[in-house]
């Protein structure tokens, strides 16, 4: 049986001067220009991605957190409250 696999078209202009390195490397991999092109842009993406996704801190940001994991304020009550509430919701009638 076979799967159809779904594809999307990318067009994009670049210069002579790119279209030959391109094709040198692609080449030079032994791979088709799309291929190399397809390979190379979705490493690019996934970087991308994945750098956008790492949360950076400064020095005083870390302190700051530090901080709140080793001193955690006090629970206000509404917090008190809804952890009240969730344990009576949370209750089965087999305690």
């Amino acid at each position: 049986m076979q799967t159809k696999t779904l594809s999307a078209r990318l067009e994009a202009r670049i210069s002579t001067e790119l279209h030959t390195l391109l094709k040198r490397a692609a080449e030079l991999q032994g791979r088709t220009m799309t291929d190399f092109v397809v390979a190379a842009v979705q490493d690019a993406a996934q970087r991308a991605v994945e750098q956008a996704e790492v949360i950076r801190l400064s020095m005083a940001d870390q302190q700051c957190f530090a901080e709140a994991l080793l001193s955690p304020p006090k629970p206000q009550p509404a917090l008190k409250r809804a952890i009240a509430r969730r344990g009576k919701l949370l209750r089965t009638d087999e305690e």
